[in-house]
């Protein structure tokens, strides 16, 4: 952009556009002043969804440091109180918000000084990183799924000669950029001081009030390497029923309300989703894994379930996905039926197809089980995951009953069965897709749907 700015923007214009180069491109490029000004929006409406992108990232990341900040008894439990409708830890989320338009406010807007902040903030958390990384190298010096290459053993000791170059490097711009940037340093320090002193003064509160609550049970955790009916105490072929928060328990109650315990068990099951930006090397310890919000869930659970008079085991798992945590988690337990509540963000379809896209990822051999997916309301929604006979309306099978009838006194002297309908039908399409046909083949399948959509008895 730089060097494009210097061969067609004018020298005595070039320093108006010196914080906005590629709209100043914009309006030096040969054509229509009409064409140049609706080139100029479109580069300001670019510009606008790339940084609300760079926003949203901010704040997905943000949310999940400053969980595991909160799991760690850094700050209160308070920040982590789900949503009662999204499940979302809203508090840390309107927090991380508040604090950006804070920063915007006080820089009045300004370009240059925005820019310092974030380069300041950058560069010291990529220090930060990769010295924590170093300093593991040597207090916990076990395998690793990647190493930093350049990596040699000095009696005994393995010396991180690659990581340690990278974080002298960055070292080395961060105190550059300490020196040459005064407002960067003055307010990025000033900040780090600060938030310093909050969390500090928050971890004495929080270790203050982690007194057992009396009206939240207490749990025994039993950690255990590897999920299975074994290890849960459950027999195979029960019910797994997920639960994200205490405030969407209907799926379990409606499931306590017409099981019978006698037959299938109860496992209730919460996914800690671990986002990229929250995980690390080694796994959660058990009190991480189970914070008190876990234990407030648990509680509501059980409380539940002795209403009912019904016992149920209780099972946390850690997972960097929610939908591969969950089927995992139903492969291992050998459990016969998914039980989940109806998303608030996605449709019911969706839901449905990205459990189905979770069970594709299991490794061979893929265990059938079921999908139950219960509204607020009570309405159950039952799918199958994995390869199964298909549930055909009345209207569907008097067509494939009609379709064999026709055919097989067309066929006369030969054995034609309905199945062998349905199959031949499947390999035509089959065909029709490999001899390159496909885009007919769907074009074909989306206006039946578009149909089926618009007329319900179609």
């Amino acid at each position: 952009v730089s060097f494009f700015a210097v061969m067609i923007i004018p020298d005595q214009m070039r320093p108006a556009f010196f914080d906005n180069l590629i709209g100043g491109l914009t309006m030096y490029v040969a054509g229509p002043h009409s064409l140049k000004i609706v080139f100029h929006l479109f580069v300001v409406l670019v510009g606008v969804l790339i940084l609300s992108g760079a926003v949203n990232t901010s704040m997905v990341g943000s949310n999940g440091v400053l969980n595991r900040v909160s799991e760690d008894g850094v700050l209160p439990d308070w920040f982590r109180h789900p949503h009662s409708r999204f499940g979302t830890t809203h508090r840390i989320i309107n927090v991380v918000t508040a604090l950006q338009l804070l920063a915007i406010l006080l820089s009045r807007g300004n370009v240059y000084t925005l820019g310092e902040a974030y380069a300041f903030g950058v560069l010291w958390s990529f220090v930060l990183k990769s010295l924590g990384v170093l300093v593991l190298r040597f207090k916990r010096p076990g395998p690793r799924e990647f190493r930093v290459p350049l990596n040699f053993r000095f009696r005994g000791t393995e010396i991180p000669l690659g990581l340690g170059a990278i974080t002298l490097a960055l070292l080395g711009i961060a105190i550059t950029n300490l020196f040459t940037k005064p407002v960067a340093t003055i307010s990025g320090i000033t900040f780090s001081v600060f938030l310093f002193a909050v969390f500090t003064a928050s971890e004495k509160i929080t270790q203050g009030r982690s007194l057992p609550q009396p009206h939240v049970d207490q749990f025994q955790l039993t950690q255990q390497p590897n999920l299975s009916p074994a290890s849960v105490g459950c027999r195979p072929g029960g019910l797994l029923v997920c639960v994200g928060n205490y405030h969407a328990l209907w799926p379990l109650n409606f499931v306590l309300r017409d099981v019978n315990v006698e037959r299938q068990d109860v496992v209730v099951l919460h996914i800690r989703v671990l986002r990229r930006a929250a995980s690390g090397e080694h796994d959660l310890t058990p009190d991480q894994l189970f914070s008190a919000i876990e234990q407030k869930l648990f509680t509501k659970v059980v409380a539940l379930a002795e209403r009912e008079g019904k016992q149920v085991r209780l099972v946390v798992v850690e997972a960097n996905n929610l939908w591969d945590g969950i089927v995992r988690a139903a492969a291992s337990l050998q459990s016969h039926t998914v039980v989940l509540g109806k998303s608030s963000k996605l449709s019911l379809s969706r839901e449905a197809r990205l459990i189905g896209l979770a069970w594709e990822r299991l490794p061979q051999p893929r265990p059938r089980m079921g999908l139950e997916i219960y509204s607020h309301s009570g309405e159950r929604h039952f799918f199958y995951l994995g390869p199964h006979a298909p549930h055909l309306t009345p209207r569907e099978i008097e067509l494939l009953h009609n379709l064999w009838r026709d055919l097989s006194q067309k066929l006369d002297g030969h054995d034609l069965h309905h199945h062998d309908v349905v199959y031949f039908a499947l390999k035509e399409v089959e065909q029709e897709i490999s001899e390159g046909k496909g885009d007919i083949v769907i074009h074909r399948l989306r206006r039946y749907l578009l149909e089926r959509e618009n007329r319900p008895n179609y």
